[in-house]
């Protein structure tokens, strides 16, 4: 059995430079990765493809055929011809339509796991070409490290070596759909948004120098995803209320949010003190890197 993380992914800033003629968002997002993720197991068998799902969060997981780890696994079997198969075993832990890349990640953790079992490298363009069909969030979750991420997802820039960086993740227990906020921007094919964008950010930032290109960041889908899910705001001035709290902001299309802390005693004691007020929220402290 080979056994991987599929960690969550942190859009650190998220911003929406237009929408391209194929009818996808042109975006610039620094990318980080969290220690709290889903847990996934391999075992070949060269007779079956299945996927059994257990934990928390399973039941909105969905273990049929649409599920992404099936869906990256048949694409690869597509890709290469002889490709051994088996069963996956997820764990599913992190919350499901949260911004958070749950889902694309699990496929970049099954991605991983076939590309060992077969031998393959872990660059291999093969792997690299059914990540982008699986999923745009895909092809950075192949290689969970803080980076740069640019146009519909496929474009990755170097891994950045970020400082150390205390975390609260929460999301409140709403689920929302990625396609209704991208839709709130209004935005045809070929229309460019206004906003500046995005700074460049060093391949080892100081603490810092990354908070203050955090602070002239933004993710502009915060405000189409509070229309959707009005509990964000909550979520947020939570977040932002937390002593010691030096940055709060949403994560992809929501509703998971984040606050960054300069130390990992201020994130767990603000994790306790929303937790005891909010116990049915989904609430982690985590190190982004």
């Amino acid at each position: 059995m080979l056994t991987t993380r599929a960690p969550a992914k942190i859009n650190l800033t998220l911003h929406v430079l237009g929408r391209r003629e194929d009818g996808y968002h042109a975006l610039e997002s620094l990318v980080a990765f969290s220690g709290a993720g889903d847990t996934l197991s391999f075992t070949p068998d060269d007779d079956a493809l299945s996927l059994d799902i257990s934990g928390p969060t399973s039941s909105a997981a969905g273990a049929g055929a649409d599920n992404l780890v099936l869906r990256a696994a048949r694409r690869l079997a597509e890709e290469i011809k002889g490709l051994r198969l088996g069963r996956f075993r997820l764990d599913k832990r992190l919350p499901v339509a949260a911004g958070i890349g749950g889902g694309s990640s699990d496929a970049a953790a099954a991605l991983r796991l076939l590309a060992k079992a077969n031998h393959l490298a872990p660059d291999d363009p093969r792997l690299i070409e059914v990540a982008r069909a699986v999923g745009s969030d895909v092809p950075v979750c192949l290689d969970p490290r803080a980076r740069m991420m640019r146009g519909a997802g496929e474009t990755l820039g170097e891994p950045i070596r970020l400082p150390l960086l205390p975390a609260v993740l929460l999301n409140p227990g709403a689920p929302v759909a990625t396609g209704p906020v991208f839709a709130a921007l209004g935005l045809q094919p070929g229309a460019l948004r206004d906003g500046a964008a995005h700074g460049d950010i060093a391949a080892r930032p100081g603490a810092d120098e990354l908070l203050a290109a955090l602070a002239r960041g933004r993710n502009d889908l915060e405000d189409a995803a509070c229309l959707q899910a009005p509990v964000i705001v909550d979520a947020l001035a939570m977040l932002r209320g937390a002593r010691g709290c030096r940055l709060a902001r949403m994560s992809g299309s929501g509703a998971t949010c984040f606050a960054l802390f300069s130390t990992q005693r201020e994130a767990v004691r603000a994790a306790s003190v929303i937790r005891a007020q909010h116990p049915g929220w989904w609430v982690k402290t985590a190190v982004l890197r």
